[in-house]
């Protein structure tokens, strides 16, 4: 029997409930079960009914969508399945072969419908088909099946629709790259949302029980109005279901997102299919986001009781972000002083705040008179959370307490020779103090008992207290009650006393150099485009391939010297195979690009010919590439080689091996971290350079 919630939902879409939950859709680790099934309570516990399951890094989600899966795989997603329906949540099976589908192939489809066959035997009756993040250009083929990429994408859907029986919970994600097709968001459409042919095909021939998911005005929306959503429903000619990226931090490794869901009024519910926020790649920080959504989808609930009530001085008379994320906080503070951690399966169930020293029994330690007291760490608070909030808080904004912090420390150095004075010297104190709560929070929540919340907050609440201790310590300098400034302008600084890697050293050359999340202004995020490799760019590639040679002082070798197969495809000297290069792009031109030899024996018979070749047997194919040091983000060249290496496969390829000399830090580094490449042996190659490979 429907609920009451149930009816009311479906009283907002017609006969369709109102869609509320979770994407898992970002790039990096995936969730465990555990944390999963965790998810699906709260979602209960909340009044949440919807959960997408989208990890980009579940390879037969998207690189490998072809492949079934193999009998373990399975028994997790039927677990996972039936772990939802115990909970009332709609799971949603997506799948993602935008990356390199050939529409017009039969035998593609087929396999599709095959891989969506297998999980609705799983128990799924819920499905998406994601085109996110793909290449805009449609191979010959289907250039001469469709008339555009719109009618490629929407003719494969409605197929696999009704294939499955047209189900009554179905997504369709749009395209989402620059090019001369609409995307998932406004910024990207051409020209405009209300004149885009791809949406006006999609709204147009997609049938009309197929829900369309949208991100907004742009990929990580500030706000989402109620105009923008009427403009692009009437080119839709349905509701959009909206992926919300704002909590969203895989484009980011420096940022995590703890702040309310806001800056979406509440009038938008009658006027969307659903919502589902893709938020954080670590699960435990995601308490706030799903909390706040869940209060803002309740808030327009006709007689259902609202977890908040509104004053008059609020904007939206139905939610709150800020008395909704006090509510959640104060939830979520028992599950950091709870020990027992739902998903590690811990036996003990106490959330009593005891302190972290409490065994006193027998042979414990008792300090003698004059002697250290034992150390008993502090309860977590609620103004802790609040802090933490704060200072990690919306993409576009900081918390109040974390703008006090930035304009009292820019005043402080501003007015630097006045630091005699009575408003100088208050100032610092306030200043002062908001840093030592800061360092209160930090060594709270790192005694928190439960353990698995801290593991995902510590690299942040870490790096925000160096940062502030750094601050703290200039300030205290300023007014002569330190002498820590030698050690902060010193040329010979340890690396623990500054922010590491390239983007600290892209940071220490701004103006505003310091912490990257205390900028009043965050960064916009950089966007890329990756592209297949034309003959136009063999320039673009050499010169990429030389700067990186010089950076590393590598002297390229002459012509009479043994060559590695990597360079002279590099150099333009060997040509990559056809549909199996790749070059990255951003707002200054190519930056990067991987090149490969699916054919590697026969490419280089008569080049390298002293080179073992037997290892040619289990890694055929030769991948090549470099990303200018100003792509600081390893995730486009991440995507990059995914999507080589499923090209390469296609080709019919076993497995793949790549050239690099010790020096090559970074692409040593990179193969390493992608988890799949590991050093092989391979006789003849120069005393400097190591072979890694990867089976396909």
């Amino acid at each position: 029997m429907a609920t009451s919630v149930e009816v009311k939902d479906k009283q907002r879409t017609g006969n369709k409930r109102f869609v509320s939950g979770v994407v898992e859709g970002f790039y990096g680790r995936p969730w465990t079960m555990e944390q999963r099934t965790e998810l699906f309570k709260r979602e209960q516990k909340w009044g949440l009914n919807t959960y997408l399951y989208a990890p980009k890094d579940d390879y037969k989600h998207r690189m490998y969508w072809r492949d079934l899966y193999c009998p373990e795989e399975a028994g997790q997603l039927i677990a996972l399945i039936s772990a939802a329906k115990q909970h009332n949540i709609d799971f949603i099976y997506a799948i993602s072969p935008g990356l390199d589908i050939t529409f017009s192939n039969r035998k593609e489809v087929t396999a599709l419908k095959r891989k969506l066959d297998q999980v609705r035997d799983f128990g799924c009756s819920s499905f998406s088909l994601l085109f996110d993040d793909i290449e805009t250009e449609m191979c010959p083929a289907d250039k001469q099946a469709f008339s555009s990429f719109a009618h490629a994408q929407v003719a494969i859907t409605n197929e696999v629709y009704q294939h499955l029986g047209e189900p009554e919970t179905f997504l369709f994600c749009p395209t989402g790259q620059r090019g001369d097709h609409a995307d998932y968001c406004a910024a990207f459409c051409t020209p405009n949302v209300s004149q885009s042919s791809y949406l006006h095909t999609v709204g147009d021939k997609l049938l009309p029980g197929i829900d369309v998911l949208w991100t907004g005005p742009k990929v990580v929306s500030h706000k989402i109005s109620v105009k923008s959503i009427e403009e692009v429903s009437s080119v839709l000619k349905r509701a959009p279901v909206i992926w919300d990226n704002i909590h969203a931090n895989d484009y980011d490794p420096q940022r995590i997102f703890m702040g309310p869901f806001k800056d979406r009024p509440t009038e938008l519910i009658p006027k969307l299919r659903g919502v589902l926020t893709n938020p954080n790649c670590e699960f435990h920080p995601n308490f706030v986001a799903i909390h706040t959504l869940a209060t803002w989808c309740k808030a327009c609930s006709n007689g259902a009781a609202k977890d908040v009530e509104m004053g008059d001085e609020e904007q939206d008379p139905c939610y709150s972000p800020q008395k909704a994320l006090i509510l959640a906080l104060t939830d979520w503070l028992p599950v950091f002083l709870c020990t027992d951690q739902p998903t590690a399966g811990s036996k003990k169930e106490s959330c009593d705040e005891e302190p972290m020293q409490t065994d006193l029994g027998e042979g414990s330690y008792v300090p003698e008179p004059g002697e250290n007291p034992l150390y008993t760490a502090e309860p977590l608070t609620l103004e802790d959370l609040k802090l933490l909030s704060d200072l990690f808080y919306l993409p576009y904004e900081h918390g109040s307490t974390a703008r006090t912090m930035l304009h009292q420390l820019d005043w402080l150095k501003r007015h630097s020779q006045t630091v005699k004075t009575a408003e100088w010297c208050s100032r610092a104190r306030h200043f002062d103090d908001m840093c030592e709560a800061v360092v209160r929070m930090f060594n709270r929540l790192s005694n928190a008992p439960n353990r698995s919340i801290l593991y995902d907050l510590y690299n942040y609440i870490c790096d925000i207290k160096s940062g502030v201790n750094m601050a703290q310590a200039y300030i205290k300098s300023l007014g002569g009650l330190g002498k820590p400034s030698a050690q902060l302008m010193s040329g010979d600084l340890e690396p623990w006393r500054f922010r590491g890697g390239l983007s600290g050293e892209f940071q220490r050359m701004l103006p505003g150099h310091g912490n990257r999340d205390l900028f009043k202004h965050p960064p916009k995020t950089a966007v890329f485009c990756i592209r297949p490799y034309c003959p136009e760019d063999q320039m673009e590639v050499q010169n990429i391939f030389m700067a990186m040679q010089r950076e590393r002082q590598i002297q390229v070798p002459s012509l009479t010297q043994p060559r590695l197969i990597s360079d002279m495809l590099s150099t333009g000297d060997i040509s990559p195979t056809p549909q199996c290069a790749l070059v990255l792009e951003d707002e200054l031109g190519v930056c990067g690009y991987m090149l490969a030899l699916t054919d590697t024996k026969a490419a280089t018979a008569n080049i390298q010919g002293d080179m073992n070749h037997s290892a040619f047997e289990d890694f055929p194919s030769l991948v090549t590439g470099q990303v200018l040091p100003r792509v600081s983000d390893p995730s486009p060249a991440k995507r990059m080689i995914e999507q080589l290496l499923s090209a390469v496969k296609s080709c019919g390829s076993r497995g793949v091996f790549c050239e690099l000399r010790h020096s090559e830090r970074r692409m040593l580094d990179f193969y390493a971290k992608l988890g799949s490449f590991n050093p092989i042996k391979m006789a003849g190659l120069p005393q400097d350079v190591i072979a890694m490979g990867t089976s396909l």
